[in-house]
């Protein structure tokens, strides 16, 4: 049985793709920077959401007038059963 050496240049191949991938290892961290919580405050993201509700439901109240066919974009009407 006769003991073959890889080709040089898969070695040389090899080492360089194994190298270029540690190379990423420590430029990428995984936790935040600078002491910034990676998520905004719940009780502000809560109030925004509110909000925007809110202005959501103002303006489908709107809508809801302008497809009943009523002047005044602000009325409310209420809903026939």
């Amino acid at each position: 049985m006769k003991f073959q050496l890889p080709n040089c240049s898969a070695l040389v191949i090899a080492g360089g793709v194994g190298l270029y991938v540690l190379g990423f290892y420590s430029s990428s961290g995984a936790a935040p920077q600078g002491g910034q919580p990676p998520f905004a405050n719940p009780i502000d993201q809560r109030n925004e959401m509110i909000r925007e509700l809110r202005e959501i439901k103002e303006l489908l109240k709107e809508q809801n007038s302008l497809l009943r066919g009523t002047t005044k974009p602000n009325a409310t009407a209420t809903p026939q059963r």
